[in-house]
């Protein structure tokens, strides 16, 4: 039995019925009839307000607003030789509470049982959510798509077909309807960078020509728009402009929250920029004399086996007590252990964030067989106690496996 709906029905029939007894139980004063004359008057004016405002929207003639006035005038003025009927007065009316009182709470139980739905009383029994089938949504599309054909100026209308056939793997379909959209493209940097991630996956990820110079429009207009940033980066990588890469995906990480999976991923992409770079540091992130941290990386002789040479490893440094976006990161490969590392602003992420301006950090190593920064199940890690930036011979041992 479900007590909660009981106990809220009881509840609401309690108050319906305070609401209704009340006028019936106690005395009232006489009761204010209106005035007859004063409710013919006010709807005289409602009429003839009206009318003028017809005879302003040129809907009625000078002749038919003089006639449709007269006549008002002529029943007010009828009416209001009628006489307003005298106040009358009441006192409680006991009877009508009592049957009022008795006939709510039958009325209510007899009407739910015949058209509400006692099952209902029952605990809910969770069921499986409905999901849409492919069938459906391929339906949905179709409808779509044969609405636009008959208006086909609706922009947003093509927008959200293009979207749909792009989830979908109907790309050329996509491309089409993004066509459709004409010259209002060129104005929104979000179709335009969706435009230019479409023709960048017909052609198996390859953003050079038309897909760039999409994404270069859309910086225009918005030159904080993220997935425009991730492409540009994208797009300068590719073709090995890694300094180039670097900046559009530094300029990417300051949009998003420090401790994402998404800041993370920019993060190791950033790393990777450096050491394919030849990491050379930024002019803007020169090192603080003193403030490195330098030590040795080690694999725990137990897990030799669980690791290949092409594995990458990550060593960061993040502040003790603060934010987790690191505060310098170095990537190499697991075939270098044991290597000696050193740390400093020239590997920071973003100029905020520095290795010299925390005053306590702890160094962590990390080896990801798919060369995602962001922790999985199964990277070999491991992490070294708490030093402060300056310091030297820090021992790291990479001994655990991710749960």
């Amino acid at each position: 039995m479900n007590i909660t709906f009981l106990s809220a029905a009881a509840l609401l029939l309690l108050a319906v019925l305070a609401l209704l007894l009340r006028p019936l139980l106690r005395r009232a004063a006489p009761l204010a009839t209106a005035s007859r004359r004063s409710l013919n008057t006010a709807i005289y004016r409602d009429q003839l307000a009206e009318l003028e405002r017809d005879r302003a929207a040129g809907n009625l003639s000078e002749a038919d607003f003089d006639q449709s006035q007269t006549e008002l005038q002529r029943r007010l003025l009828a009416d209001a030789s009628e006489a307003d009927p005298a106040p009358q007065s009441s006192g409680p009316a006991w009877r009508s509470a009592i049957a009022l009182s008795l006939a709510l709470p039958l009325a209510a139980v007899l009407l739910y049982a015949q058209f509400g739905d006692p099952a209902g009383l029952k605990p809910p029994v969770e069921q499986p959510g409905h999901q849409l089938t492919k069938a459906q949504i391929e339906q949905m599309v179709a409808v779509l798509a044969a609405r636009l054909e008959k208006h086909p100026d609706d922009i947003k209308g093509w927008a959200m077909l293009a979207r749909s056939y792009k989830a979908m793997g109907r790309f050329a379909e996509a491309e089409k309807a993004f066509v459709r959209i004409g010259d209002a493209i060129n104005s929104d940097p979000v179709l335009l960078t969706e435009y230019a991630d479409l023709l960048a996956v017909q052609a198996n990820g390859n953003l050079n020509g038309k897909p760039e110079a999409l994404v270069e429009e859309a910086l225009k207009l918005d030159p904080e728009n993220p997935k425009a940033l991730w492409l540009a980066g994208t797009a300068a990588f590719n073709r090995g402009d890694y300094p180039v890469a670097g900046r559009y995906w530094e300029r990417l990480l300051k949009l998003l929250p420090p401790d994402s999976e998404d800041a993370k991923t920019i993060t190791a992409a950033i790393a990777e920029t450096r050491e394919k770079g030849g990491g050379q540091p930024a002019k803007d992130k020169a090192a603080v004399p003193g403030k490195a941290v330098s030590g040795r990386v080690s694999l725990a002789p137990a897990l030799a086996d669980k690791i290949q040479p092409g594995d990458t490893l990550f060593i960061f440094a993040r502040a003790v007590g603060g934010s987790r976006m690191p505060l310098a990161v170095l990537r190499a490969h697991a075939g270098d252990l044991p290597l000696t590392f050193t740390l400093d602003d020239s590997l920071a992420i973003t100029p905020q964030l520095k290795l010299s301006g925390a005053s306590q950090v702890k160094i962590e190593a990390r080896i990801s067989k798919s060369g995602n920064a962001t922790p999985q199940k199964g990277d070999l890690i491991g992490e070294s106690a708490v030093v402060k930036p300056g310091a030297k011979r820090v021992n790291i041992v990479i001994g655990r496996v991710a749960p």
